[in-house]
């Protein structure tokens, strides 16, 4: 029997899981953090460090505590975070400012540029994500950082990814040159691969911009997947966390990633991590790139297989927003939508309104819904959302199948999926497959599967994955639903691909409307 903890950096708080390699999860505890934005700019979003480590603190005492167990009992810990969640440091890895959270979207521009010249110059690494570099990724927010904070480049030492920086924190590490990076942040979000020889050449990058002259060099080391440690718990940190010192903590990861571990995701599975956004996570032996599909990484997600990583910029989001706008809560604004029928409102609604991650990875967009009347409802614009980003997942996942990813299990993780049993059916119906969620929130469970392996607990992520993972509740779609969505799935994907793209070849849009009223007064009349 072996105890350890696991940790879930999101974007608004960090969740500590005690998990026993016999009992499961034992303690739990949650603690949160602020979130620091602009109205005058509402791409502005940082974190600061200290905050994430004083909440990582508090829940870790307190998931101990909820455990009835003592600190010195766990063996190890193991942590994953948002990303690309970037961080500027001095020589002594010391945070020069705030966190550029992954939902920071003030580096379009920079974005931009590093797409155009990648593909001037046949930079292969940008094949590898997509074939568009997104301004949620870390080399065009720390290429906007350095534009905007010219007092402080003389300081500036290296960046760091979320999941790099707690670990170094953690470990007492104080030089940016020993400090391990991981191998799913850097690969799925800065263009690291082997394949050539690491980031991209320096030439490239002092081509795109002087400022990043040197940069390789100050991005250099020990780049590593999360069965390989990235140091032991630091005395300092210990006595925070109510931990004993020197327990391992393996090199961390994306949260959405070991998420998918947590979820009991192996090779032929699809997760959806349904949150705030929806990152959607596959695995593969074979390496296939896949056009705009954010990454195709090998050793990320599970160490021996090739992760892919997708998704749509904003999910929960969205249904929040239209809460918001109505005054009221989405469980509030919800209540009733299980008597919805596919297709009813009439409406069509884009997931656009942060922008598009996959497959356009296009951040200019905005939400689109088509078909209002005068005595459409908010409600109505919810169950259309809740639609509209299952179709949007589903023209991801054929994207997908289409390039050699196995897609035998759709798995709906995350938080949303276990409290909204509509959104479930709805994806389902529309990906006309069943779904699979799990019985229990695997959210820092993936963390604990790795702290396993790092303390020894198990032989292989498989087999913790068989000891601890939920079983899954299992929604299969129902016929006829899946038939009006059959209908109103070709209306999305002619607007997607023709309104999303300034590059668009014409599209005859005339249908759309009248066919949405007809779908509408069919699904009204079979009550």
């Amino acid at each position: 029997m072996a105890i350890v903890a696991g940790v879930d950096f999101g974007t608004l708080s960090v969740r500590v899981s005690i998990v026993d390699s016999v009992r499961g999860r034992i303690g739990s505890a949650v603690e949160e953090y602020p979130l620091h934005r602009k109205r005058e700019d509402p791409d502005f979003a940082t974190q600061a460090h200290a905050d994430h480590m004083r909440a990582l603190a508090a829940a870790c005492r307190k998931a101990v505590a909820d455990a009835a167990i003592d600190g010195s009992a766990v063996e190890a810990i193991a942590l994953d975070t948002t990303g690309s969640s970037v961080v500027p440091v001095d020589a002594h890895m010391r945070p020069l400012n705030e966190y550029y959270l992954w939902c920071d979207h003030r580096a379009k521009e920079e974005a931009q540029q590093i797409t155009t010249l990648a593909h001037q110059d046949n930079l292969e690494a940008i094949e590898w994500c997509g074939g568009v570099y997104s301004h949620e990724w870390g080399f065009a927010k720390l290429l906007h950082w350095l534009r905007h904070n010219p007092d402080k480049r003389a300081q500036f030492a290296s960046a760091f990814e979320h999941c790099d920086m707690v670990a170094a924190t953690l470990c007492g590490i104080p030089d940016p040159a020993k400090a391990k990076r991981s191998v799913c942040a850097m690969g799925h979000k800065w263009m690291w691969n082997p394949k050539w020889d690491g980031l991209p050449p320096q030439s490239f990058l002092s081509k795109l911009d002087p400022l990043l002259n040197g940069i390789r060099e100050k991005l250099a080391g020990d780049y590593q997947t999360s069965d390989h440690l990235a140091g032991h718990l630091s005395l300092q940190w210990a006595a925070e966390l109510g931990l004993r010192p020197a327990i391992p903590v393996p090199v961390g990861a994306f949260d959405a990633h070991w998420d998918a571990i947590g979820a009991g995701c192996r090779e032929g599975d699809v997760v959806n991590v349904v949150g705030t956004s929806t990152c959607i996570i596959a695995m593969a032996q074979k390496t296939e790139l896949v056009p705009g599909v954010c990454g195709v990484v090998p050793g990320s997600v599970h160490p021996q297989f090739t992760g892919i990583e997708a998704g749509l910029s904003a999910t929960g989001d969205i249904f929040e927003a239209i809460a918001r706008r109505a005054g009221v809560k989405v469980a509030e604004l919800a209540h009733g939508l299980d008597q919805f029928r596919a297709g009813q409102t009439g409406l069509l609604r884009m997931s656009w309104d942060n922008g598009d991650r996959t497959v356009l990875v296009n951040p200019e967009l905005g939400g689109v819904t088509l078909g209002w009347n005068l005595v459409h409802t908010a409600q109505d614009e919810l169950f259309a959302a809740i639609e509209g980003t299952a179709f949007h997942t589903r023209i991801i996942l054929e994207r997908m199948a289409e390039h050699g990813v196995p897609v035998d299990r759709v798995i709906n993780g995350g938080g949303i999926p276990q409290n909204n049993p509509v959104l479930n059916q709805v994806y389902a119906n529309v990906l006309g497959k069943p779904v699979l969620v799990p019985s229990a929130l695997p959210t820092s469970l993936g963390s604990a599967i790795f702290a396993f392996t790092a303390a020894g607990a198990f032989p292989s992520l498989e087999a913790a994955q068989s000891a601890l993972c939920p079983s899954f509740r299992t929604i299969q779609p129902e016929p006829r639903a899946q038939a009006i969505y059959e209908r109103l799935y070709p209306l999305y994907r002619k607007l997607y691909f023709g309104l999303g793209a300034r590059s668009a070849a014409p599209v005859n849009l005339g249908d759309v409307l009248p066919e949405l009223r007809k779908i509408a007064r069919k699904a009204l009349s079979a009550g």
